[in-house]
């Protein structure tokens, strides 16, 4: 029963990582790594400052990431992606609006140095 198992699992790795290799899986790859990036920058962000903070470039990775693994889904014709990665997306974006949004009523945002 192991010895099966152990042989569906590496049948199913094949499968994924050899059978269907192609540039579009190196770009979904290239694309997790990207969205992934943004975790070990808060990490690190929040790690510098004492406290956890979000910093924009989480964001930024988070729009990249996001688009890039929604161009995957939209190659693939993968709708599980396509739907998770557009609302998360439009959810990244606006975050961003939000965060310019507040830097501008900061007193002396307007002003040049």
């Amino acid at each position: 029963m192991l010895m099966q198992l152990s042989e569906d699992l590496g049948g199913y790795a094949y499968d994924i990582f050899v059978t269907k290799f192609d540039g579009w899986l190196v770009f979904g790859i290239l694309a997790q790594v990207v969205f992934g990036a943004r975790f070990i920058l808060q990490w690190l962000a929040s790690e510098k400052a004492g406290r956890s903070v979000m910093p924009l470039s989480f964001w930024f990775l988070s729009i990249a990431g996001g688009l890039m693994t929604l161009v995957y889904g939209l190659v693939r014709r993968e709708p599980v992606i396509i739907f998770g990665q557009a609302l998360s997306t439009g959810i990244y974006l606006r975050n961003v609006a939000l965060i310019l949004k507040e830097e501008r009523r900061k007193p002396g945002a307007d002003s040049v140095p």
